[in-house]
Protein backbone atom coordinates (compact mmCIF):
# COMPACT_ATOMS: atom_id res chain seq x y z
CA UNK A 1 0.00 0.00 0.00
CA UNK A 2 1.29 3.44 -0.97
CA UNK A 3 2.00 6.05 1.75
CA UNK A 4 -0.66 8.41 0.36
CA UNK A 5 -3.22 5.60 0.55
CA UNK A 6 -2.33 4.92 4.19
CA UNK A 7 -2.66 8.62 4.99
CA UNK A 8 -6.06 8.74 3.35
CA UNK A 9 -7.28 5.75 5.37
CA UNK A 10 -6.08 7.32 8.62
CA UNK A 11 -8.54 10.17 8.21
CA UNK A 12 -12.17 9.27 8.86
CA UNK A 13 -14.51 11.93 7.48
CA UNK A 14 -17.32 10.71 9.75
CA UNK A 15 -17.38 11.36 13.48
CA UNK A 16 -18.96 8.26 14.99
CA UNK A 17 -21.16 8.32 18.09
CA UNK A 18 -21.28 5.31 20.38
CA UNK A 19 -24.89 4.71 19.38
CA UNK A 20 -23.96 4.68 15.70
CA UNK A 21 -21.08 2.29 16.32
CA UNK A 22 -23.30 -0.08 18.28
CA UNK A 23 -25.97 -0.02 15.59
CA UNK A 24 -23.42 -0.58 12.82
CA UNK A 25 -21.01 -3.04 14.38
CA UNK A 26 -23.16 -5.14 16.71
CA UNK A 27 -26.00 -7.39 15.52
CA UNK A 28 -29.26 -6.85 17.37
CA UNK A 29 -28.83 -9.94 19.57
CA UNK A 30 -25.49 -8.62 20.87
CA UNK A 31 -26.19 -4.92 21.25
CA UNK A 32 -28.30 -5.25 24.39
CA UNK A 33 -25.85 -7.39 26.37
CA UNK A 34 -24.26 -6.15 29.58
CA UNK A 35 -21.17 -7.64 31.17
CA UNK A 36 -21.34 -6.26 34.71
CA UNK A 37 -23.87 -7.28 37.34
CA UNK A 38 -25.36 -5.81 40.48
CA UNK A 39 -23.22 -7.90 42.83
CA UNK A 40 -19.98 -6.27 41.74
CA UNK A 41 -21.45 -2.79 41.83
CA UNK A 42 -22.42 -3.24 45.49
CA UNK A 43 -19.06 -4.79 46.29
CA UNK A 44 -17.49 -1.63 44.87
CA UNK A 45 -19.67 0.46 47.21
CA UNK A 46 -18.42 -1.58 50.17
CA UNK A 47 -14.80 -1.24 49.08
CA UNK A 48 -15.18 2.52 48.75
CA UNK A 49 -16.69 2.76 52.23
CA UNK A 50 -13.96 0.60 53.73
CA UNK A 51 -11.24 2.65 52.03
CA UNK A 52 -12.71 5.81 53.54
CA UNK A 53 -12.27 4.40 57.04
CA UNK A 54 -15.84 3.31 57.76
CA UNK A 55 -16.53 0.29 59.98
CA UNK A 56 -18.32 -1.38 57.08
CA UNK A 57 -19.54 -4.98 56.87
CA UNK A 58 -19.19 -6.83 53.58
CA UNK A 59 -22.22 -8.99 52.80
CA UNK A 60 -21.91 -8.74 49.03
CA UNK A 61 -19.53 -11.33 47.64
CA UNK A 62 -20.14 -15.00 46.86
CA UNK A 63 -16.77 -16.26 48.08
CA UNK A 64 -16.05 -17.56 51.57
CA UNK A 65 -13.95 -15.11 53.57
CA UNK A 66 -12.19 -15.66 56.87
CA UNK A 67 -13.14 -13.47 59.82
CA UNK A 68 -10.19 -11.22 58.97
CA UNK A 69 -11.66 -10.53 55.52
CA UNK A 70 -9.14 -12.63 53.59
CA UNK A 71 -10.27 -15.26 51.10
CA UNK A 72 -10.59 -18.66 52.79
CA UNK A 73 -8.17 -21.03 51.06
CA UNK A 74 -7.87 -24.69 51.98
CA UNK A 75 -4.11 -25.07 52.63
CA UNK A 76 -4.08 -28.74 51.66
CA UNK A 77 -5.52 -27.85 48.26
CA UNK A 78 -3.05 -25.04 47.57
CA UNK A 79 -0.12 -27.16 48.81
CA UNK A 80 -1.12 -30.12 46.64
CA UNK A 81 -1.65 -27.90 43.62
CA UNK A 82 1.89 -26.52 43.92
CA UNK A 83 3.31 -30.04 44.22
CA UNK A 84 1.98 -31.15 40.84
CA UNK A 85 4.48 -32.14 38.17
CA UNK A 86 5.26 -29.78 35.30
CA UNK A 87 3.29 -32.07 33.00
CA UNK A 88 0.11 -31.56 35.03
CA UNK A 89 0.63 -27.81 35.00
CA UNK A 90 1.37 -27.41 31.31
CA UNK A 91 -0.15 -30.25 29.28
CA UNK A 92 -3.60 -30.39 27.77
CA UNK A 93 -6.08 -32.67 29.47
CA UNK A 94 -8.12 -35.16 27.43
CA UNK A 95 -11.27 -33.42 26.23
CA UNK A 96 -13.59 -35.43 28.53
CA UNK A 97 -11.21 -34.91 31.45
CA UNK A 98 -8.53 -37.05 33.07
CA UNK A 99 -9.97 -40.60 33.43
CA UNK A 100 -9.28 -40.82 37.17
CA UNK A 101 -10.85 -37.38 37.67
CA UNK A 102 -14.01 -38.42 35.84
CA UNK A 103 -14.37 -41.46 38.08
CA UNK A 104 -13.59 -39.51 41.23
CA UNK A 105 -16.08 -36.73 40.53
CA UNK A 106 -18.90 -39.27 40.35
CA UNK A 107 -17.94 -40.41 43.85
CA UNK A 108 -17.73 -36.82 45.12
CA UNK A 109 -21.18 -36.09 43.68
CA UNK A 110 -23.09 -39.20 44.78
CA UNK A 111 -21.15 -40.30 47.88
CA UNK A 112 -22.09 -43.71 49.25
CA UNK A 113 -25.19 -43.65 47.08
CA UNK A 114 -23.02 -44.34 44.03
CA UNK A 115 -22.60 -48.14 44.40
CA UNK A 116 -26.32 -48.54 45.10
CA UNK A 117 -27.22 -46.52 42.02
CA UNK A 118 -24.87 -48.57 39.86
CA UNK A 119 -26.00 -51.86 41.39
CA UNK A 120 -29.54 -51.20 40.22
CA UNK A 121 -28.63 -50.67 36.59
CA UNK A 122 -28.13 -46.92 36.37
CA UNK A 123 -25.10 -45.93 34.32
CA UNK A 124 -23.08 -42.82 34.93
CA UNK A 125 -20.34 -40.77 33.34
CA UNK A 126 -18.82 -37.33 33.79
CA UNK A 127 -17.34 -34.68 31.53
CA UNK A 128 -14.94 -32.02 32.80
CA UNK A 129 -16.17 -28.42 32.48
CA UNK A 130 -14.71 -25.00 33.35
CA UNK A 131 -16.56 -24.62 36.64
CA UNK A 132 -20.13 -25.58 37.40
CA UNK A 133 -21.25 -22.91 34.95
CA UNK A 134 -19.75 -24.95 32.12
CA UNK A 135 -21.93 -27.90 33.10
CA UNK A 136 -25.02 -25.70 33.13
CA UNK A 137 -24.13 -24.31 29.71
CA UNK A 138 -23.61 -27.78 28.23
CA UNK A 139 -27.05 -28.89 29.38
CA UNK A 140 -28.81 -25.77 28.13
CA UNK A 141 -27.10 -25.97 24.75
CA UNK A 142 -27.92 -29.63 24.15
CA UNK A 143 -31.03 -30.63 26.08
CA UNK A 144 -33.35 -27.88 24.81
CA UNK A 145 -34.00 -26.38 21.38
CA UNK A 146 -33.66 -22.66 20.62
CA UNK A 147 -36.80 -20.89 21.76
CA UNK A 148 -37.66 -23.50 24.40
CA UNK A 149 -38.10 -22.51 28.04
CA UNK A 150 -35.80 -23.63 30.85
CA UNK A 151 -37.59 -24.40 34.13
CA UNK A 152 -36.20 -22.65 37.23
CA UNK A 153 -37.42 -21.87 40.72
CA UNK A 154 -38.68 -18.30 40.85
CA UNK A 155 -35.77 -17.24 43.05
CA UNK A 156 -32.45 -18.28 41.54
CA UNK A 157 -28.86 -17.34 40.75
CA UNK A 158 -28.93 -14.43 38.29
CA UNK A 159 -26.43 -15.87 35.76
CA UNK A 160 -28.92 -18.67 35.05
CA UNK A 161 -30.73 -16.07 32.96
CA UNK A 162 -27.49 -15.03 31.26
CA UNK A 163 -26.69 -18.61 30.28
CA UNK A 164 -30.21 -19.10 28.97
CA UNK A 165 -29.95 -15.97 26.86
CA UNK A 166 -26.60 -17.06 25.43
CA UNK A 167 -28.21 -20.36 24.43
CA UNK A 168 -31.22 -18.62 22.86
CA UNK A 169 -33.70 -20.14 25.29
CA UNK A 170 -36.31 -18.59 27.55
CA UNK A 171 -37.10 -19.28 31.20
CA UNK A 172 -40.17 -20.39 33.11
CA UNK A 173 -40.46 -20.64 36.89
CA UNK A 174 -42.15 -22.49 39.72
CA UNK A 175 -42.33 -21.29 43.35
CA UNK A 176 -39.30 -21.67 45.57
CA UNK A 177 -41.44 -23.16 48.31
CA UNK A 178 -45.05 -24.17 48.96
CA UNK A 179 -47.47 -22.70 51.46
CA UNK A 180 -47.71 -25.93 53.45
CA UNK A 181 -44.46 -27.69 52.56
CA UNK A 182 -41.06 -27.09 50.98
CA UNK A 183 -42.34 -28.07 47.54
CA UNK A 184 -45.35 -26.62 45.74
CA UNK A 185 -46.14 -29.92 44.04
CA UNK A 186 -49.20 -28.67 42.20
CA UNK A 187 -47.35 -25.69 40.72
CA UNK A 188 -44.37 -27.81 39.66
CA UNK A 189 -46.58 -30.47 38.07
CA UNK A 190 -48.61 -27.83 36.27
CA UNK A 191 -45.59 -25.99 34.93
CA UNK A 192 -44.01 -29.18 33.58
CA UNK A 193 -47.29 -30.01 31.84
CA UNK A 194 -47.45 -26.53 30.31
CA UNK A 195 -43.92 -26.84 28.98
CA UNK A 196 -44.69 -30.26 27.51
CA UNK A 197 -47.57 -28.72 25.59
CA UNK A 198 -45.19 -26.24 23.96
CA UNK A 199 -41.91 -28.11 23.46
CA UNK A 200 -40.44 -31.58 23.02
CA UNK A 201 -38.00 -31.42 25.92
CA UNK A 202 -38.13 -30.24 29.52
CA UNK A 203 -34.95 -29.20 31.35
CA UNK A 204 -35.03 -27.93 34.92
CA UNK A 205 -32.14 -26.57 36.96
CA UNK A 206 -32.53 -27.16 40.68
CA UNK A 207 -29.91 -25.51 42.90
CA UNK A 208 -29.88 -27.75 45.99
CA UNK A 209 -28.61 -28.13 48.66
CA UNK A 210 -27.65 -24.72 50.10
CA UNK A 211 -29.62 -22.76 47.52
CA UNK A 212 -28.24 -19.49 46.17
CA UNK A 213 -29.48 -16.90 47.19
CA UNK A 214 -31.43 -18.20 50.23
CA UNK A 215 -29.41 -20.98 51.85
CA UNK A 216 -32.49 -23.21 51.71
CA UNK A 217 -31.96 -26.99 51.52
CA UNK A 218 -34.60 -29.55 50.62
CA UNK A 219 -35.26 -32.36 53.10
CA UNK A 220 -35.04 -36.01 52.06
CA UNK A 221 -38.81 -36.24 51.61
CA UNK A 222 -38.87 -33.01 49.58
CA UNK A 223 -36.11 -34.28 47.30
CA UNK A 224 -37.99 -37.52 46.81
CA UNK A 225 -41.19 -35.66 45.93
CA UNK A 226 -39.44 -33.46 43.36
CA UNK A 227 -37.79 -36.47 41.76
CA UNK A 228 -41.06 -38.41 41.65
CA UNK A 229 -42.82 -35.51 39.92
CA UNK A 230 -40.23 -35.40 37.15
CA UNK A 231 -40.23 -39.20 36.85
CA UNK A 232 -44.02 -39.35 36.59
CA UNK A 233 -44.05 -36.59 33.98
CA UNK A 234 -41.57 -38.62 31.93
CA UNK A 235 -43.50 -41.88 32.38
CA UNK A 236 -46.81 -40.27 31.40
CA UNK A 237 -45.30 -38.56 28.34
CA UNK A 238 -43.00 -41.07 26.61
CA UNK A 239 -42.67 -38.82 23.56
CA UNK A 240 -41.05 -36.04 25.63
CA UNK A 241 -37.52 -35.83 27.00
CA UNK A 242 -37.27 -34.85 30.68
CA UNK A 243 -34.06 -33.77 32.42
CA UNK A 244 -33.62 -32.75 36.04
CA UNK A 245 -30.28 -30.99 36.53
CA UNK A 246 -29.19 -30.75 40.17
CA UNK A 247 -26.82 -27.84 40.65
CA UNK A 248 -24.74 -28.98 43.61
CA UNK A 249 -22.30 -26.07 43.68
CA UNK A 250 -22.67 -25.59 47.45
CA UNK A 251 -23.22 -29.23 48.49
CA UNK A 252 -19.92 -29.41 50.39
CA UNK A 253 -21.25 -26.90 52.92
CA UNK A 254 -24.58 -28.57 53.62
CA UNK A 255 -25.33 -30.91 56.51
CA UNK A 256 -26.09 -33.71 54.02
CA UNK A 257 -23.31 -33.41 51.43
CA UNK A 258 -24.56 -36.35 49.37
CA UNK A 259 -28.29 -36.01 49.95
CA UNK A 260 -29.12 -36.32 46.28
CA UNK A 261 -26.94 -39.42 46.01
CA UNK A 262 -29.03 -41.04 48.74
CA UNK A 263 -32.29 -39.94 47.12
CA UNK A 264 -31.26 -41.21 43.69
CA UNK A 265 -30.05 -44.49 45.21
CA UNK A 266 -33.42 -45.04 46.83
CA UNK A 267 -35.19 -44.15 43.59
CA UNK A 268 -33.03 -46.55 41.56
CA UNK A 269 -33.71 -49.30 44.09
CA UNK A 270 -37.46 -48.83 44.48
CA UNK A 271 -38.72 -47.38 41.19
CA UNK A 272 -38.66 -48.02 37.46
CA UNK A 273 -36.49 -45.36 35.81
CA UNK A 274 -38.22 -44.12 32.63
CA UNK A 275 -36.02 -44.21 29.55
CA UNK A 276 -36.93 -40.61 28.74
CA UNK A 277 -35.72 -39.34 32.15
CA UNK A 278 -32.16 -38.04 32.47
CA UNK A 279 -30.62 -36.86 35.73
CA UNK A 280 -27.63 -34.53 35.65
CA UNK A 281 -25.52 -33.30 38.55
CA UNK A 282 -23.39 -30.19 38.29
CA UNK A 283 -20.19 -30.51 40.31
CA UNK A 284 -18.02 -27.53 41.19
CA UNK A 285 -14.65 -27.45 42.95
CA UNK A 286 -14.88 -23.68 43.46
CA UNK A 287 -16.42 -23.82 46.91
CA UNK A 288 -15.65 -27.35 48.07
CA UNK A 289 -11.92 -27.03 47.34
CA UNK A 290 -11.62 -23.20 47.38
CA UNK A 291 -10.50 -23.27 43.75
CA UNK A 292 -12.75 -20.50 42.43
CA UNK A 293 -10.31 -19.19 39.85
CA UNK A 294 -9.11 -22.58 38.58
CA UNK A 295 -12.54 -23.14 36.97
CA UNK A 296 -12.92 -26.83 37.70
CA UNK A 297 -16.32 -28.47 37.42
CA UNK A 298 -18.03 -31.44 35.83
CA UNK A 299 -21.29 -32.53 34.29
CA UNK A 300 -22.31 -35.89 35.77
CA UNK A 301 -25.03 -37.77 33.84
CA UNK A 302 -27.17 -40.70 35.05
CA UNK A 303 -29.34 -42.93 32.84
CA UNK A 304 -30.29 -46.63 32.61
CA UNK A 305 -28.92 -47.02 29.05
CA UNK A 306 -25.11 -47.20 28.78
CA UNK A 307 -25.06 -46.50 25.05
CA UNK A 308 -27.11 -43.34 25.56
CA UNK A 309 -24.76 -42.12 28.29
CA UNK A 310 -21.87 -42.65 25.89
CA UNK A 311 -23.72 -40.64 23.25
CA UNK A 312 -24.33 -37.83 25.73
CA UNK A 313 -20.61 -37.66 26.44
CA UNK A 314 -19.91 -37.20 22.72
CA UNK A 315 -22.59 -34.52 22.40
CA UNK A 316 -21.26 -32.58 25.38
CA UNK A 317 -17.67 -32.87 24.17
CA UNK A 318 -18.67 -31.30 20.87
CA UNK A 319 -20.09 -28.30 22.72
CA UNK A 320 -17.05 -28.00 24.95
CA UNK A 321 -14.66 -28.22 22.03
CA UNK A 322 -16.52 -25.49 20.18
CA UNK A 323 -16.86 -23.19 23.18
CA UNK A 324 -13.86 -23.36 25.52
CA UNK A 325 -11.88 -26.08 23.70
CA UNK A 326 -10.70 -27.98 26.78
CA UNK A 327 -10.74 -27.53 30.55
CA UNK A 328 -7.65 -27.07 32.71
CA UNK A 329 -5.64 -30.15 33.65
CA UNK A 330 -4.00 -28.83 36.84
CA UNK A 331 -7.07 -28.70 39.12
CA UNK A 332 -8.15 -32.16 37.95
CA UNK A 333 -4.77 -33.61 38.89
CA UNK A 334 -4.86 -31.72 42.19
CA UNK A 335 -8.24 -33.07 43.23
CA UNK A 336 -7.26 -36.61 42.31
CA UNK A 337 -4.05 -36.31 44.33
CA UNK A 338 -6.02 -35.21 47.37
CA UNK A 339 -8.76 -37.81 47.18
CA UNK A 340 -6.43 -40.73 46.43
CA UNK A 341 -4.12 -40.06 49.40
CA UNK A 342 -5.45 -40.66 52.91
CA UNK A 343 -3.32 -38.02 54.62
CA UNK A 344 -4.12 -35.36 52.04
CA UNK A 345 -7.80 -36.25 52.12
CA UNK A 346 -7.94 -35.99 55.91
CA UNK A 347 -6.17 -32.62 55.73
CA UNK A 348 -8.61 -31.32 53.13
CA UNK A 349 -11.62 -32.67 55.02
CA UNK A 350 -10.52 -31.16 58.33
CA UNK A 351 -10.24 -27.70 56.79
CA UNK A 352 -13.50 -28.08 54.87
CA UNK A 353 -15.23 -28.99 58.13
CA UNK A 354 -13.71 -25.95 59.86
CA UNK A 355 -15.01 -23.67 57.14
CA UNK A 356 -18.44 -25.25 57.30
CA UNK A 357 -18.51 -24.78 61.07
CA UNK A 358 -17.59 -21.12 60.61
CA UNK A 359 -20.50 -20.70 58.19
CA UNK A 360 -22.85 -22.47 60.59
CA UNK A 361 -21.84 -20.17 63.45
CA UNK A 362 -22.46 -17.09 61.33
CA UNK A 363 -25.84 -18.40 60.22
CA UNK A 364 -26.91 -19.30 63.75
CA UNK A 365 -26.07 -15.81 65.04
CA UNK A 366 -27.65 -14.08 62.05
CA UNK A 367 -30.85 -16.15 62.07
CA UNK A 368 -31.28 -15.76 65.83
CA UNK A 369 -31.05 -11.97 65.67
CA UNK A 370 -33.41 -11.83 62.68
CA UNK A 371 -35.93 -13.95 64.57
CA UNK A 372 -35.59 -11.71 67.63
CA UNK A 373 -36.12 -8.59 65.50
CA UNK A 374 -38.98 -10.11 63.51
CA UNK A 375 -37.14 -9.85 60.20
CA UNK A 376 -38.89 -12.29 57.80
CA UNK A 377 -35.88 -13.85 56.08
CA UNK A 378 -36.58 -17.02 54.11
CA UNK A 379 -35.59 -20.34 55.69
CA UNK A 380 -31.79 -20.53 55.52
CA UNK A 381 -30.20 -23.87 56.38
CA UNK A 382 -26.81 -24.23 54.69
CA UNK A 383 -24.21 -22.64 52.48
CA UNK A 384 -23.25 -19.09 51.75
CA UNK A 385 -26.38 -16.94 51.82
CA UNK A 386 -29.56 -15.70 53.45
CA UNK A 387 -32.39 -13.79 51.75
CA UNK A 388 -34.93 -11.18 52.81
CA UNK A 389 -37.93 -10.88 50.46
CA UNK A 390 -38.91 -7.29 49.73
CA UNK A 391 -40.72 -5.26 47.08
CA UNK A 392 -38.20 -2.40 47.20
CA UNK A 393 -34.84 -4.14 47.71
CA UNK A 394 -32.70 -1.22 46.54
CA UNK A 395 -34.26 1.01 49.19
CA UNK A 396 -33.48 -1.55 51.91
CA UNK A 397 -29.92 -2.05 50.64
CA UNK A 398 -29.32 1.70 50.59
CA UNK A 399 -30.66 2.08 54.14
CA UNK A 400 -28.44 -0.78 55.29
CA UNK A 401 -25.40 0.71 53.55
CA UNK A 402 -26.02 4.03 55.30
CA UNK A 403 -25.58 2.11 58.56
CA UNK A 404 -22.51 0.18 57.44
CA UNK A 405 -23.91 -3.08 56.03
CA UNK A 406 -23.46 -3.76 52.33
CA UNK A 407 -25.71 -6.39 50.78
CA UNK A 408 -27.04 -7.10 47.29
CA UNK A 409 -30.52 -6.04 46.12
CA UNK A 410 -31.97 -8.56 43.67
CA UNK A 411 -35.35 -9.00 42.04
CA UNK A 412 -37.69 -9.80 44.90
CA UNK A 413 -35.43 -9.09 47.83
CA UNK A 414 -31.98 -8.73 49.36
CA UNK A 415 -29.21 -11.33 49.32
CA UNK A 416 -27.02 -11.39 52.41
CA UNK A 417 -23.63 -13.03 51.94
CA UNK A 418 -23.02 -14.80 55.24
CA UNK A 419 -19.94 -16.22 53.55
CA UNK A 420 -18.26 -12.81 53.67
CA UNK A 421 -19.58 -11.42 56.97
CA UNK A 422 -17.15 -11.99 59.87
CA UNK A 423 -18.58 -14.17 62.63
CA UNK A 424 -18.17 -11.37 65.17
CA UNK A 425 -20.31 -9.11 62.95
CA UNK A 426 -23.11 -11.58 62.13
CA UNK A 427 -25.37 -10.40 64.96
CA UNK A 428 -24.64 -6.74 64.20
CA UNK A 429 -25.35 -7.28 60.50
CA UNK A 430 -28.76 -8.73 61.30
CA UNK A 431 -29.48 -5.77 63.59
CA UNK A 432 -28.62 -3.28 60.84
CA UNK A 433 -30.76 -5.22 58.36
CA UNK A 434 -33.65 -5.06 60.83
CA UNK A 435 -33.33 -1.25 61.07
CA UNK A 436 -33.21 -0.89 57.29
CA UNK A 437 -36.19 -3.21 56.89
CA UNK A 438 -38.30 -1.26 59.39
CA UNK A 439 -37.43 2.03 57.71
CA UNK A 440 -38.53 0.72 54.32
CA UNK A 441 -41.76 -0.60 55.81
Amino acid sequence: MKPEEIAAMSEDEKSWTLEELEATMLPSHAGNKEGRDVIFSWLAKYQEAKASGQNAINGTVGSLLEDNGELAVNPMVSKTLREQADLEMSAYAPLPGLPHFRTMVQELSMGDGLPVIQKHGIHMDAVITPGGTGALYMSARNLLSPGDALLLRDLHWGPYNTIAKECDINTATWPLYGEESQVDEAALTSMIAQLMNDQDNVLSWLNDPAHNPTGMTLTYSSRARVLSIFAKAAKDNPDKGVTLFIDGAYAAYSDDHHGWGHTLAEFAKECIWPGNLLICFGFSASKSHTLYGQRCGALVMLHPNRAFVDKLVEVMLHTGRGTWSGAARLPQATLHSIHSDVDKYVGWLSERDRLQQMLNERRTLFNARCEKEGVPILPSHDGYFAFLPHDTPVQVAQAAAARGLYVVPLNGGIRIGLCSIPTYNADRAAGILAEAWRMSA
